[in-house]
């Protein structure tokens, strides 16, 4: 007699519950068909309690099973097993040669540009301070003078005769005073045989005649200065303008309705330069020298560069030597002026020419060339080498111009390679091998490098 072992099943596995649900859900004493003619409803709803059961826990076993869960790892093992891997895509190449270089370090100071208008330090209008035609011209149009030169030169023989006349009556009021003296002093002698009153005629008689001795020294002084006046001189040393009353005409004296312009003299050296700066800009400088970056408009002495209209071949350094009381309020700008040296006479009042204002103290900056640099939604872009020779194209932030190089205020570091042409060929991601690099010096003035840093030949 063999011994019938029992294997009952584990609790949680498939064969248990299907055999718990099928217990639960038909019972051998309950009929399933009632005698009024209707299913009964207390099976059914066991057997549908069953099916549940039964549904739910082979989903749970099904998706809980490890082979679904690392379906995928699995299906991949097996490919590995089997199968090679595919190789990544290989990454694009620019096949064209660009020229690379690593941003410049240098102390720098920002600066701003301002239009300026250039102006003598003294202007002079010749007017005559008396009357008369005129005689002669002595000097050549547009040539320089120096101050006492004589210019124009009116007819004098009236203010000669008059000169005259005044030394005349000044003869005659000494020999009148002469003789009223020895009078005077002859009755002085014989007081006693005068009376009072004769005495104090002679007196008064004496004093008249000093007086009039006075007057008549006077006017000769006066005629004698309107005979100096009759020849005009220079009273400052400049350049000359034309004349604008030629010989034989009538000269008005300058109390005369202002009088006739006979020409205009301007000084050459040193020579100003006006120029008007910004509300915008004025307020940046006080918050640089709040922050202790940048000294004041107003402190004098602030050293500036002058360019004119050549392209830049031009310049002159000067100083700032004024700054207005207040900022007009019909243009919003505060009216500086600076001094240059001018003894070669480069400069000329009235000549429009470009001031570099400094706007702060020195600071270190790196600087690239502004051909390296390019746009993107509105944004400055630089093309930069990666350790992997793979273009980045970064944003940054520029600053100031300097020496034809471009700041920049942030996105790039010391030492990296900085694509400065063909930056438009350098598309972000492209590798760029090292036969494709060409390395030249950042400033377009300096001597580019190879590789090695060594001076690359000049072309023939």
């Amino acid at each position: 007699m063999h011994n019938s072992i029992s294997k009952t099943p584990p609790a949680h596995s498939p064969e248990a519950l299907v055999d718990a649900a099928t217990d639960t859900a038909v019972d051998p004493g309950v009929p399933l068909w009632t005698s009024s003619g209707g299913w009964s409803k207390k099976p059914i709803i066991w057997i549908a309690i069953g099916a549940v059961v039964v549904l739910g826990s082979a989903a749970a076993i099904f998706f809980g099973s490890p082979l679904i869960k690392t379906g995928l790892s699995e299906s991949a093992k097996h490919d590995a097993s089997g199968k090679k891997e595919k190789p990544a895509a290989p990454v694009k190449k620019l096949d064209v040669k660009v020229d690379v270089s690593t941003p410049v370090e240098r102390d720098v100071i920002d600066t701003l540009d301002f239009a300026a208008r250039m102006t003598a330090v003294n202007y002079v209008e010749v007017r005559a301070h008396v009357w008369g035609y005129l005689d002669k011209v002595n000097f050549k149009e547009g040539s320089i003078v120096k101050k006492g030169d004589v210019l124009f030169e009116l007819d004098a023989r009236t203010y000669e005769n008059q000169f005259k006349q005044a030394k005349a009556m000044v003869a005659q009021a000494e020999a009148r005073l002469r003789f009223d003296e020895e009078e005077l002093s002859r009755m002085q002698r014989t007081v006693s045989s005068i009376s009072k009153s004769e005495l104090d005629k002679a007196i008064s008689t004496r004093d008249l005649d000093q007086a009039n001795l006075e007057q008549a020294k006077e006017s000769v002084k006066q005629y004698q200065l309107s005979l100096e006046y009759s020849k005009i001189t220079s009273p400052i040393s400049g350049r000359i303008s034309r004349y604008n009353v030629t010989t034989g005409n009538l000269v008005q004296s300058g109390d005369q309705s202002g009088g006739t312009l006979l020409t205009t003299i301007v000084s050459v050296d040193p020579i100003h330069a006006y120029f008007d700066v910004d509300e915008g800009a004025v307020l940046r400088n006080l918050n640089l020298v709040r922050d202790g970056k940048a000294k004041p408009f107003r402190e004098l002495g602030t050293k500036v560069k002058l360019r004119l209209d050549d392209n830049g071949t031009f310049t002159r350094e000067g100083t700032t030597d004024f700054v207005d009381n207040q900022i007009n309020p019909k243009t919003g700008t505060l009216r500086m002026r600076a001094s240059f040296d001018n003894k070669d006479e480069a400069l000329a009042p009235g000549m429009f020419a470009t001031i570099t204002l400094p706007m702060g103290n020195k600071h270190k900056a790196l600087m690239v060339r502004e051909s390296a640099l390019d746009s993107d939604q509105g944004q400055r872009v630089l093309c930069v080498l990666t350790d992997k020779n793979i273009v980045d194209r970064r944003r940054v932030v520029v600053g100031e111009k300097h020496e034809g190089l471009v700041e920049i205020v942030s996105g790039l570091r010391p030492g990296e390679k900085v694509i400065v042409k063909g930056v438009q060929l350098a598309q972000g991601g492209l590798q760029v091998d090292d036969d494709m690099q060409h390395s030249v010096a950042m400033s377009e003035d300096a001597p580019a490098q190879d590789k090695t840093g060594q001076k690359a030949a000049k072309a023939d």
